[in-house]
């Protein structure tokens, strides 16, 4: 009975591999940053790098392109639209400029000089609508994520040249209704503006995409959730990103251990059917998630090619790789040249005298600087530890306190969030607010809903509250 049990198990293994091999999925990833007729956007291709990284370890095919011209970008859509035929999860992720003219979306490929309506229509940016119909129309699942929603230098161009008429142009893009099948976010709210991050790092709603919709067992819709609750928490509540799903079946993109009768539209490949971590693996895993050292992280994979944190470390190493992997020197000016090799410690930081909100200060900047902590006013182990990274990553001595210089050298940073907010229960001091430049992301706008066929029908609120 033992050996049919133990036979049986071996089956079922094997028919999960074979069903997670032929599972098709395929992923369009784009950043568009470095346009010619107006300023550059530091980020998108850094944050299309990171989520190529990050989908190809979950099995997908990704046809990924940076800096793209209108050309260039066509034939990278024509490529998707034909590897996308047929399968089971199409995924379209777009970072850079858009734009919305008469509640109609468009992309702004890195070579668009746009002065007017009819620049547009002629062919100079891409219709979304249209573009997501082409080529996602025959998958069975449709993820969209558009980190779109900046403030572009393009609408008052439209805006000054068309002052007679009676027209319609948004900084971000429009509002969108998901179809059948279909999950669509953006980085922000109709009407709202949405941080890049730091010059040299991922944004906060793609930081936030990263760290969850590939994680272990999570759902989708449940993964949009926490990416919500991620943006939102970074931001000091700056930020809430928005979309629409008519999902019409739970959808893993990474499904270890699917809850019992649900109906995973995607498998996953057949490194994802793991069993639940050891007590060995689960230390571990403890003992190095908060490094910044990617060879640690590459230890962790070695020792458990399919282990249940997979996925979180390769998107760790894909952040560090694309992340901040220079000095202060390099991302600010003016910095002491002994904040490279003051140490600091319990004295040194008690010397600077931060009370309550100067402390939960310093946590926020460390999260907008793409270290992510909670922001408690308490520097507890875990706050060490994110120091520790950030004085490593900028070439301090690495103790996890800071000296004077370090705090100094850490206000001078631009980060994601423009204040530090107050506390009601700060220790010692009023609250000090220390404000961050940033590049920023424009309004979504609100209004109309695209009309491309793709997104017809009724759509209840994805991020609902």
């Amino acid at each position: 009975m033992r050996f049919l049990i133990a036979a049986l198990s071996i089956a079922g293994l094997l028919i999960s591999a074979t069903v997670a091999k032929a599972d098709k999925r395929v992923a369009f990833v784009v950043g568009n940053g470095a346009y010619k007729n107006v300023a550059a956007l530091p980020n998108p291709a850094i944050d299309a790098k990171s989520m190529a990284t990050v989908l190809r370890n979950v099995g997908f095919d990704v046809v990924e392109g940076t800096n793209l011209t209108r050309d260039k970008m066509t034939e990278r859509l024509l490529e998707f639209g034909k590897k996308a035929e047929g399968a089971d999860v199409a995924l379209f992720f777009y970072a850079g400029h858009g734009i919305a003219i008469n509640g109609t979306n468009y992309l702004l490929p890195v070579d668009a000089d746009i002065k007017s309506e009819m620049d547009v229509k002629l062919g100079a940016a891409i219709n979304i609508d249209l573009t997501l119909d082409q080529t996602m129309g025959d998958a069975k699942v449709k993820l969209v994520f558009l980190d779109a929603c900046r403030d572009n230098p393009f609408a008052s161009k439209i805006k000054s040249n068309n002052a007679t008429r009676s027209l319609s142009v948004q900084s971000g893009l429009a509002e969108m209704k998901s179809g059948e099948g279909t999950l669509i976010a953006f980085a922000t709210g109709p009407g709202q503006t949405a941080l890049d991050g730091q010059e040299g790092t991922n944004s906060p709603f793609t930081r936030a995409l990263m760290a969850n919709i590939t994680q272990p067992g999570v759902e989708i819709q449940q993964a949009m959730t926490q990416v919500r609750a991620q943006v939102n928490e970074e931001t000091n509540k700056g930020q809430l990103p928005w979309g629409h799903t008519n999902l019409i079946g739970a959808v893993y993109l990474n499904p270890v251990a699917a809850p019992a009768g649900a109906a995973a539209v995607a498998v996953n490949t057949p490194a994802a059917t793991t069993s639940p971590a050891s007590d060995v693996e689960l230390e571990f895993w403890r003992s190095i998630k908060d490094s910044n050292k990617p060879e640690e992280l590459n230890a962790y994979l070695t020792n458990y090619p399919n282990g249940q944190f997979k996925s979180i470390a390769l998107a760790r190493i894909a952040s560090l790789e694309n992340g901040p992997s220079t000095t202060t020197r390099n991302l600010t000016m003016g910095i002491d040249p002994a904040t490279f090799k003051d140490d600091a410690n319990q004295l040194t930081e008690d010397q600077i005298g931060l009370d309550r909100n100067q402390r939960r200060d310093v946590q926020r900047r460390l999260t907008g600087l793409g270290f992510d902590t909670k922001v408690s006013g308490k520097f507890d182990e875990s706050t060490r530890s994110v120091i520790t990274r950030w004085q490593a990553a900028r070439g301090y001595p690495s103790t996890g306190y800071l000296n004077k210089l370090q705090h100094k050298a850490l206000l001078t940073e631009i980060v994601a969030t423009t204040q530090t907010g107050s506390s009601d229960d700060s220790d010692d001091h009023p609250s000090r607010r220390h404000s961050g430049g940033g590049y920023q992301r424009g309004g979504g706008g609100g209004g109309l809903a695209g009309p491309g066929q793709f997104f017809g029908g009724v759509a209840r609120g994805l991020f609902g509250r």
